[in-house]
């Protein structure tokens, strides 16, 4: 846990998207001017300055404005579910629940959810090493989702409204505001890291309760236990297993040398079952007592911006599902079709009532 933790916090290991998109043949073209401008795959202090003017419209005050929409959202989910008692958890109401959110941050019409949807599954396969295929694909969702970004950005400059667009060209640190460029790059990211995150850790998340229906139960009988229950699923069930981080210079990291351009995957999944950070780390708990920070959001200078956002969603979908689930089982294999990049479950058929 410590290492993992040091090694997230120094600067001589720089974030490795570039070096990913190098090693599948990418090192030009608009793809490549795409993947090295997201906020995801830069550092310094142009990092440093997006970071600082963009976390004003993240703070836990500027999302809770969502809490009443995650609620209608997920609760409208699970009502479709009930009359037949049993779905697929991931089809049914992970995949759905995050886009109408996002839409709603943005300030985008919740109809056009399924479009960002359709965008963002395609999008995203930037993360799965498999570039040379699905290039142009990702090209095509990402010209797409740019033009209808184009014509919002051009609505709010003329009339701010109350959202995430109209939030972030109002935002201003010390004289410095995101240009037209990067709040595009930065609508695309929080599309991207908002939507397959949440919607696998939440299917993640119902998968390990299935393996421990005396928690769902308990979870349901004290639904204060819910943000706990979130720290605890993240901890125990992740859906992401390492970050990627490139050396920038010769390091010395726990008696090893690591040369200058070393790629480290640095192991977060071990280190959320470190016994030195979390007694007993086998052991699901979600009325666990320690309250070390999970390392999945990471940490330091590239921690996830929309923790925040995504802790309450996973908050709200499982204090919900838990009253309106009772007795949860799983009916079939839920199986994990990849571990690299953002994993979870492709189906996971259940029961309930």
């Amino acid at each position: 846990y410590d290492l993992v933790r040091a090694v997230l916090r120094d600067p001589r290991f720089a974030v490795a998207h570039r070096s990913a998109a190098e090693a599948q043949g990418v090192t030009e073209g608009p793809l490549w001017q795409r993947i090295t401008s997201l906020i995801l795959a830069i550092d310094g202090e142009r990092h440093h300055r997006q970071r600082r003017v963009v976390a004003k419209a993240f703070t836990p005050r500027a999302v809770a404005r969502l809490n009443a929409t995650i609620i209608d959202v997920i609760t409208e989910l699970i009502d479709a579910q009930t009359s037949a008692g049993r779905c697929d958890v991931v089809t049914d109401i992970a995949r759905p629940f995050p886009i109408p959110i996002i839409c709603a941050l943005l300030g985008t019409p919740r109809h056009d959810w399924q479009l960002f949807s359709a965008w963002v599954a395609d999008i995203s396969k930037m993360f799965e090493f498999n570039l040379a295929a699905d290039g142009p694909r990702i090209l095509q969702a990402w010209q797409e989702l740019d033009g209808y970004l184009e014509h919002m950005i051009a609505r709010r400059r003329h009339e701010l409204t109350d959202d995430l667009i109209s939030d972030l060209i109002r935002i201003e640190d010390d004289g410095d505001r995101l240009d037209h460029d990067e709040l595009l790059t930065l609508a695309v990211t929080l599309l991207g890291a908002g939507t397959d995150t949440t919607r696998n850790q939440l299917a993640a998340a119902i998968d390990v309760f299935c393996d421990h229906p005396d928690q769902w139960a308990l979870l349901g009988e004290r639904p204060e236990l819910a943000a706990g229950a979130v720290d605890e699923v993240m901890r125990y069930h992740p859906i992401g297993f390492n970050l990627p981080r490139l050396a920038t210079e010769d390091v010395v990291l726990a008696g090893v040398q690591i040369p200058a351009g070393t790629l480290v995957f640095v192991n977060t999944a071990a280190a959320n079952r470190d016994p030195a950070a979390f007694p007993e780390p086998d052991q699901f708990d979600i009325a666990r007592e320690n309250r070390t920070g999970v390392l999945t959001f990471g940490s330091g200078a590239h921690y996830c911006l929309g923790s925040h956002l995504a802790r309450l969603e996973l908050t709200q979908a499982l204090t919900v599902m838990a009253r309106l689930m009772p007795n949860l089982r799983r009916t079939g294999p839920s199986p994990w079709p990849s571990m690299l990049g953002i994993a979870g479950p492709s189906i996971l058929p259940v029961a309930f009532g």
